[in-house]
């Protein structure tokens, strides 16, 4: 075949390529301090030579190293594979890679084969031999099509575009792997909290219940009031309100949890632990400067959203200048199959480069232009405000850490000291000393206290998922 033609062709438009008229890519200034505020009274953070010198930075930390309980394990690892919200980010992967390697072909010139045949009847006065005559013709031929050189980058600016949003679809993708895990860890720690709520309920229903029936018994045989009565039945009552409360809240939460892993749980994951046998590593990376940030996957993919619209400019801007298409090909035609490929007088080519000029649009190019910049000015700021966002999670979740275990520490205390009172007023009572009502009393504190204890204990253990959370880990 003769390529004389065709591969001057090819080299060409592989080679007549310009520099991007897209504006430098500079990342912008993130706008928050460079250490994290550490509010008056809750003491200071660890410095970063001794913290982040003996512990990897969070997202480095995977969420098996997390969370290292069994069960909370299983759990998180069926979510990974089930949840629809995760897998629709993933798709969305696959599908803003496939736009990438469509717009990314661009760059090549698509080269087709082609190949006709056509039989043509002439008559006797156009045939120049007076006579009817049935002619044929071969061709066969190898070409590009309409393919534009990207003189002033703008195939290219598409290019980059297309592939900065598929790189931000990716992050996309881990910022949701990571809101998941923590979404299942916490949905499990919220489980175990409403089933232990739900023991301590029913519990105490059955000791109130118990004293009741004694104190219906002793106003029987005249030894009680009708107020003591009512005082004891109130407390029974009250007790049924909460277990009433707590079985819905554990129904509720086991439905939060299998919505989240995506598939019915098997019931061994879902029986019940003590929120102190969950066990969640504690000491995490806080100690080091706020520029972590910029590897957290929304802050990652805010970037690439960035980057995208920055690129994208440069497209805008390349559309005022010409633009060249080319058509050619080169091949064989011949009045017989037998001669097609035969080399000589049947050769055939074709060149048509094609130039447009835009000279009046109606503003379009302009307004183009001024879009594009618009959409880059909008993207700096959903970056900016990402960082910010992430910024303020982890100033809250490490402002709730300073107190979390002192008021843990306090609330378990305040259990001890109730339950030693209200055995002090439960002997006082039983001698006569102190009244019916000190004794009911000394129940609801200590009652309330123990519910405290579990909700504070579910909270402290929520918050180092928390900060793990906004300092990036859980996507790996």
């Amino acid at each position: 075949m003769n390529t004389k033609l065709l591969l001057p062709l090819c080299l060409a438009t592989t080679t007549l390529t310009a520099c991007s008229l897209a504006p430098t890519y500079v990342r912008p200034t993130a706008p928050v301090t460079t250490e994290w505020p550490v509010a008056s009274g809750i003491g200071t953070m660890p410095s970063t030579a001794r913290e982040f010198g003996q512990h990897p930075r969070t997202t480095d930390i995977g969420w098996r190293s997390m969370f290292r309980s069994p069960k909370l394990q299983s759990l998180i690892e069926e979510s990974l594979a089930n949840n629809r919200d995760l897998r629709i980010a993933t798709l969305n992967i696959e599908a803003a890679r496939n736009t990438w390697r469509i717009q990314r072909s661009d760059l090549l010139p698509s080269i087709n084969a082609s190949g006709s045949f056509a039989r043509q009847e002439l008559t006797k006065s156009g045939s120049g031999t007076g006579k009817t005559e049935i002619t044929s013709s071969y061709t066969s031929g190898i070409g590009t099509t309409a393919y534009e050189l990207d003189l002033f980058g703008r195939v290219r600016s598409l290019s980059n575009r297309a592939i900065n949003q598929y790189l931000a679809t990716e992050e996309g993708r881990k910022a949701a792997q990571t809101s998941l895990v923590a979404e299942v860890a916490n949905a499990y720690l919220t489980y175990l909290a409403d089933v232990e709520l739900l023991r301590l309920t029913e519990s105490t229903l059955k000791t109130r219940q118990d004293a009741c029936d004694i104190i219906k018994r002793s106003f029987d045989l005249g030894a009680r009031s009708r107020l003591d009565v009512a005082q004891s039945a109130t407390l029974v009552e009250s007790a049924r309100v909460n277990r009433a409360q707590y079985q819905r809240q554990v129904e509720q939460s086991k439905n939060t949890l299998t919505l989240l892993v995506g598939k019915e749980i098997d019931p061994i994951l879902l029986e019940p632990q003590s929120l102190a046998s969950v066990q969640v590593l504690e000491t995490l990376p806080v100690g080091i400067p706020s520029d972590v940030l910029l590897d957290r996957p929304d802050v990652r993919q805010a970037e690439y959203a960035l980057k995208s619209e920055n690129a994208n400019i440069g497209a805008a801007r390349a559309s005022f200048f010409p633009s060249i298409s080319l058509t050619g090909s080169a091949g064989f035609a011949s009045a017989g199959l037998s001669d097609l490929f035969v080399t000589g007088s049947s050769g055939v080519w074709s060149f048509a480069p094609q130039v447009t000029l835009p000279i009046f649009q109606g503003g379009r190019l302009r307004s183009n232009l001024k879009l594009a910049e618009t959409n880059r000015d909008i993207a700096v700021t959903r970056y900016e405000k990402a960082i910010q966002t992430a910024f303020r999670e982890v100033a809250d979740a490490l402002a709730a850490r300073a107190t979390y275990t002192e008021q843990l520490h306090a609330q378990r205390a305040l259990v001890k000291e109730s339950d030693q009172a209200w055995t002090i007023t439960k002997a006082r009572y039983d001698h006569g000393v102190d009244s019916h009502f000190a004794l009911l009393d000394a129940q609801r504190s200590l009652f309330e206290a123990q519910q405290n204890e579990i909700l504070i204990h579910q909270q402290t253990l929520s918050n180092s998922i928390d900060l793990y959370k906004a300092l990036g880990g859980g996507w790996q």
